[in-house]
């Protein structure tokens, strides 16, 4: 195994263990059935697995009984979250976070991450679909993803998948991200000039979380088929 190979296993290692770098918070071992956290599968015409707190559907306060669309606005407040299903793509939106969604239906082509917290996970499609922040584009495919935006930066975490991300001040300046397990976080930067990506380390998202929100969508984590059938230690790869 050449340097980075033992690099990636030995992250791996430690983000499991949850002691990988100053003000790690996220990567306990526990499954999300370790967590008693798995979902049924929601009833025909239900979007919202889980909420609390206050969440805004399209304007008005949501329960569990409101429908989620590809074109729905979602905002959260204090201390509030809301877990929810669209089409094949599963979401964790948390406290004092503003979502645009855009697509049609059931089928999301595009995300506005407008300030806030989200942790996504994506079928396969056979077109690329994009989350705008506010200082960030990031083109998707069967992806799971963590997100945070703020005005003068984001936070992205490809936790699996195949990403490619573009600072909006500075289009000429990107990243393309393949990884199974959490290999290359970001910040990305608004600033006008200099180096607008630095790298980051995983914070405030586990992998009981990402379990979770693809159970509600019927798939497993790359990671968890890794540690059932010996795969790849934390290489990158499509998935």
């Amino acid at each position: 195994m050449d340097q980075e190979g033992q690099r990636r296993k030995l992250l791996r290692n430690l983000l499991r263990l949850g002691i990988a770098g100053a003000g790690l918070v996220m990567l306990p071992t526990q499954s999300a059935r370790a967590l008693g956290s798995i979902p049924p599968k929601l009833p025909p015409g239900r979007s919202i697995y889980k909420l609390s707190g206050e969440v805004l559907v399209d304007g008005l306060r949501a329960s569990l009984n409101t429908p989620i669309t590809a074109s729905s606005h979602i905002r959260t407040g204090d201390a509030s979250r809301i877990i929810f299903v669209v089409g094949a793509d599963a979401f964790l939106l948390r406290s004092n976070s503003e979502l645009q969604l855009q697509g049609e239906g059931s089928l999301i082509r595009g995300l506005r991450m407008l300030t806030g917290r989200l942790l996504s996970v994506f079928g396969k499609t056979n077109s690329q679909r994009n989350i705008r922040t506010a200082t960030a584009t990031i083109g998707i495919r069967g992806t799971g993803i963590y997100i945070e935006s703020e005005a003068q930066r984001s936070y992205v975490c490809t936790c699996y998948g195949h990403t490619q991300i573009q600072a909006l001040a500075d289009p000429t300046q990107q990243k393309d991200v393949r990884t199974r397990y959490h290999d290359q976080p970001w910040y990305i930067l608004a600033g006008d000039s200099g180096a607008l990506f630095q790298s980051a380390p995983v914070i405030d998202h586990t992998d009981a979380e990402l379990e979770l929100i693809e159970e509600l969508v019927g798939r497993k984590p790359p990671f968890v088929e890794d540690s059932l059938f010996g795969g790849p230690d934390g290489a990158g790869g499509g998935y």
